[in-house]
């Protein structure tokens, strides 16, 4: 499907055509759900935020200017759905995951979780606009192009940000032995 596809589907969907919307999460909801997921690192959290994001896309449909792409609006308000999902975890005192204990796992499952677990903790750490940069470039495989697309920014803008994120984010791994 094109962008001309979604403006078509948003069209249908605004005309009280229920398969034009369904169309469009059936398009969008496994990037919209890994995003969600590569910013607050949890699968239900991830799921949570992807609901909400269709909820509101669909309550606020007729706010969407149909000469932008449709994914990038929508990418925007999962943005946002996630910052504010983790706003409310930094305000809340959790019990702390690592406390949880389960089955004893093999050495090498083990070491590749706690690297894992490091690598999302220091993305975790970056400011929200060198990580989304950092998770559409590196884990949803978005051109420059796209990034600056779906953020509304200039290409140099992206390759700047991405650069700085970049270099944070080794710093933190480095600081943490990886």
């Amino acid at each position: 499907m094109t962008e001309q596809d979604d403006s078509i589907l948003v069209k249908h969907a605004l005309e009280g055509d229920r398969s034009g919307f369904e169309g469009l999460v059936r398009k969008y909801l496994k990037p919209i759900f890994n995003l969600a997921l590569r910013m607050v690192n949890d699968s239900e959290q991830a799921a949570d935020i992807a609901q909400t994001t269709f909820i509101k896309a669909y309550e606020n449909l007729r706010t969407f200017k149909p000469d932008l792409k449709f994914f990038s609006w929508l990418y925007r308000i999962a943005i946002n759905e996630s910052l504010n999902v983790l706003e409310r975890q930094k305000q809340e005192d959790e019990f702390p995951a690592e406390a949880v204990s389960g089955d004893p796992m093999p050495d090498e499952i083990i070491q590749i979780e706690e690297r894992n677990e490091i690598i999302q903790q220091s993305l975790m750490k970056l400011p929200s606009d060198q990580r989304s940069v950092i998770v559409m470039r590196h884990f949803l495989d978005f051109s420059y192009e796209q990034i600056g697309a779906t953020l509304g920014i200039p290409e140099k803008t992206v390759k700047s940000r991405l650069f700085t994120a970049r270099q944070r984010l080794k710093e933190l791994l480095l600081n943490k032995g990886l």
